[in-house]
């Protein structure tokens, strides 16, 4: 029956293909359900009620995506929203967590009512297709250099920013290790080859202290959300403060959202000669509805994930890869310390295989037409330099509205496009 509903042979993939698709974008992205617990319970929220959160907010998305838009993305509470969620409003502005989730619940219900008028389609399909060529290549490059700075290959250093890290230590040793192996599997044609180089980095780094073994029950009962579920302050709805922070939590997601659609649909072969995603709608829905229960259950803004790339490159094609995705966000409940003990060293092979697979659409971008090729390279870079999709496109798009006008050839822009500029402006001066 699901073989029929997500018409998977119709898509040219199988039930073994998508299942594994799914698992492998689990695995790559099975880290929030510890990070984000750790970094919103700086704000005060109760950290095992946050694990729950989490994970029934990604599953409840995922399951929407899965089901409404039958496209392979996962979703789950974003990061960079959640550090603005802890350290920028609660921490930084000296608002509530509850005020800070009331500002999230609002930026839900605002995209279903955006989605519903179509104006999120409009807004995507306002993007030039090179810059949405490129912006598939920025995420490879984005997710490449997540995957090698939390493993330790890369950290920060002044002058120069960015530098080598400790290259003898045994999680920087081990990711080396999972690329090599990762890749050898690819070249030899293995099926699941990042999820089983997870596996064996994993496994490896039991020894060296690198994975962290469980002690106690593998199998435990969700933490209660009693301490964060529906905590709102809608006294705070028509204040300044809430319009600047609802805003801010709007236009990131919007933006980071859009990027990884485009990104991830592109490298799946999805995007039509106009560069449109089929089930657009469908899948701001998700987003939106992820968002919105998110905020209910107690958990930061909901959004599509670039691991997502993960499970595209193992073959994942139609929802049932986001169905299971969404099933194992479900088992995670129960099986905590298991998912939880999956260490950066593991996931930050893929991440860069993945990298390497999504620079296969800049061959689309005619690099000899300088009105093209100048705004993709923008938005190629910016993303892992700013540490945002956002950003990335944000760039990208100045770039190709001012070009034009500075050439004049301002016939080619249409007025959304204009229009979307002009409030880019508007958000950097702010």
């Amino acid at each position: 029956m699901l073989s029929s509903y997500f018409k998977l042979k119709e898509n040219g993939t199988t039930v073994r293909t998508e299942v594994l698709a799914g698992i492998t974008t689990f695995m790559t992205m099975a880290y929030i359900l510890a990070v984000n617990p750790s970094i919103l319970s700086a704000a005060g929220m109760d950290q095992p009620a946050l694990f729950t959160a989490t994970a029934l907010s990604a599953a409840i998305a995922t399951l929407v995506m899965a089901f409404l838009a039958k496209l392979p993305f996962a979703l789950a509470p974003g990061m960079g929203l959640n550090a603005f969620f802890a350290f920028g409003v609660v921490l930084g502005m000296g608002h509530s967590w509850q005020f800070a989730l009331t500002a999230v619940f609002l930026e839900g219900i605002l995209f279903l009512i955006l989605t519903a008028l179509n104006i999120r389609e409009a807004i995507l399909n306002a993007i030039p297709m090179a810059v949405k060529h490129a912006i598939s290549a920025g995420i490879g490059l984005f997710i490449a250099f997540i995957g090698m700075k939390n493993a330790g290959l890369i950290s920060g250093y002044e002058p120069t920013l960015v530098t080598l890290g400790d290259v003898k230590s045994a999680p920087v040793v081990l990711m080396m290790a999972g690329v090599l192996l990762t890749g050898a599997l690819l070249v030899l044609r293995v099926k699941g080859a990042l999820l089983i180089g997870m596996f064996a980095v994993t496994l490896a780094g039991i020894p060296f202290g690198v994975t962290e073994v469980p002690d106690g029950n593998l199998v435990t009962l969700p933490p209660s959300l009693a301490p964060i579920f529906w905590k709102f302050e809608f006294s705070q709805i028509f204040t300044l403060e809430m319009l600047v922070v609802l805003f801010t939590f709007l236009f990131v997601d919007m933006f980071d959202t859009v990027g990884t659609l485009v990104g991830v649909s592109d490298k799946a072969g999805m995007l039509d000669e106009q560069g449109r995603i089929p089930n657009a709608k469908q899948a701001f829905f998700a987003d939106a509805i992820g968002t919105t229960a998110g905020a209910a259950l107690g958990t930061s803004t909901v959004t599509v994930y670039i691991e997502s790339a993960s499970g595209v490159t193992e073959g994942g094609k139609t929802g049932m890869t986001a169905l299971t995705t969404a099933v194992l966000f479900l088992l995670a409940l129960f099986f905590a310390p298991i998912f939880i003990m999956v260490p950066a060293a593991a996931t930050a092979p893929a991440l860069v295989i993945v990298g390497v697979f999504m620079m296969s659409p800049l061959r689309k971008v005619d690099f000899d037409d300088m009105l093209s090729a100048i705004p993709a390279f923008v938005t190629l870079i910016m993303m892992p330099l700013t540490f945002s999709i956002a950003d990335g496109i944000i760039f990208g798009l100045l770039t190709h509205v001012v070009l034009h006008l500075a050439t004049g050839k301002i016939k080619a822009l249409s007025p959304f496009t204009i229009g979307l500029a002009a409030l880019f402006v508007l958000k950097l001066a702010m």
